[in-house]
């Protein structure tokens, strides 16, 4: 349901009454208890647009309807609501499982009888499906409300384009390890806890430049050991944190393709040891090994292909391996594989040949095949002339039937499938030009 935020009372309900006193400060998670009420508190807006942050901490005129897009703990909520205390405004927030087209309308209609400003914000904007983000179209086109978003995932990928177009996108990174350690400091001081400059470095390490990790981190520490009486040092917090199997890998979402995309670009340009690091990343962060195995059989053969063609067994014998072992064991042939992929001389001809072959298909879908390359099996075909002058080169010197076309007519000449000098193509490029030749 919608929740209009009193700017001036946190526990006002929705038809105007006091809350219970369970929004006290011992019953609420350390995170909400230290959320930014104010722009001069708030980390992370250096990258942002000066002018429109400006207009936003003024709260001059109208804001623009936007969508702010960042990973979890940059503040986003926090983000929304201070616009939302900027401006003179009629303030509403929805979570997206909760709202749908009604709810939609019904903010449309209270908008419309309001005198001052409405902005709508929705969190998790990127569950809304393709009817219910339509529904905001006209009511954003025509200025019945503002609409915030927000979301964790790209906007490109879940967001319809006729609602992108009327949104701006604002980025709003992962926190700086400087910010996230003023954020460790505060969180600190309010749980009356002391940790070592040692220590606190690796709760904003580990916290992946989330605000809300770490104010968590803190918090279940403090509940695990009772009171601390004494200087947290990094010994106690490096057990903690491995104890508490801490991972900020998302397999569905855009984290799991950016680490992909690392990984096989760092065997691509041939760095093992950036290679091992993100596979194993994956992988310790509960990746199935496989994915990464059918990465490296399609990567031997893209990426690899004739230079090495080693590299295309290998990986399938990493995949079989593992499939044997399984886990923990099977992440050793998984490092040779990536190791031995990384360090293979490369070569993206044979696929690059097959794209041009693709192309050439789609212009010529139906070219006949030569009779002399058909086969016939019966006397009516080869009195058609099927398989007449063909020259089979087993019979001829070296195995080499020179002068015969096997293209058709159409494509005659073309070359699709040029080696490099890398690695193993040296010799075919060497071979092949001279059988190109006769």
């Amino acid at each position: 349901m919608a929740r209009n935020i009193s700017l001036f009372d946190g526990n006002q309900a929705l038809d105007g009454s006091k809350t219970p006193a369970a929004d006290s400060a011992l019953c609420r998670p350390l995170a909400d208890r230290l959320r930014p009420t104010r722009w001069e508190d708030f980390q992370g807006l250096e990258a942002m647009d000066p002018n429109l942050l400006s207009q936003l901490k003024a709260g001059k005129g109208r804001p623009p309807s936007m969508v702010l897009w960042g990973p979890p703990g940059s503040g986003k909520t926090t983000f929304a609501r201070l616009v939302g205390k900027s401006f003179a405004c009629n303030f509403i927030e929805y979570s997206a499982v909760l709202v749908g087209v009604k709810e939609i309308r019904s903010v449309a209609s209270q908008a419309k009888k309001k005198p001052t400003l409405t902005i709508l914000f929705v969190d998790e904007i990127h569950r809304l499906n393709r009817g219910q983000q339509d529904a905001f179209l006209p009511h954003v086109e025509n200025g019945t409300f503002v609409l915030v978003g927000a979301t964790t995932e790209n906007p490109s990928f879940y967001l319809n384009a006729a609602l992108l177009s009327r949104l701006r996108v604002l980025v709003l990174p992962g926190l700086s390890l400087e910010a996230l350690e003023r954020i460790c400091a505060s969180g600190c001081q309010t749980l009356g806890i002391e940790l070592s400059v040692g220590a606190g470095r690796i709760i904003c390490a580990a916290s992946g430049g989330d605000a809300r990790k770490v104010l968590n981190l803190l918090e279940s520490y403090v509940a695990a050991e009772g009171a601390v009486t004494r200087v947290v040092d990094e010994e106690q917090i490096e057990r903690f944190i491995k104890d508490a199997g801490v991972s900020f890998y998302d397999r569905t979402g855009e984290e799991h393709y950016n680490m992909a995309s690392a990984f096989i670009k760092s065997m691509r340009g041939s760095d093992p040891d950036a290679a091992l690091y993100w596979c194993f990343r994956m992988i310790e962060s509960g990746e199935d090994p496989r994915f990464l195995i059918r990465r490296m059989i399609i990567f031997a053969s893209e990426d690899i292909g004739n230079a090495d063609p080693r590299a295309l067994p290998l990986a399938v014998a990493a995949g079989e391996a593992f499939d044997r072992v399984g886990l923990p064991e099977g992440r050793i042939p998984i490092a040779q594989c990536v190791t031995y992929l990384a360090c293979a001389p490369k070569s993206n001809r044979s696929y690059v040949a097959l794209n041009r072959v693709l192309e050439k298909i789609k212009e010529h879908p139906k070219i006949a095949v030569p009779l002399h390359l058909r086969n016939a099996p019966t006397a009516l075909l080869e009195s058609l002339g099927y398989g007449r002058d063909y020259i089979y080169p087993h019979d001829r010197e070296g195995a080499k039937a020179s002068g015969v076309q096997y293209l058709p007519d159409e494509l005659k000449g073309e070359v699709f499938y040029e080696p490099s000098e890398r690695g193993g193509e040296k010799v075919i490029k060497e071979r092949l030009a001279e059988l190109r030749k006769k």
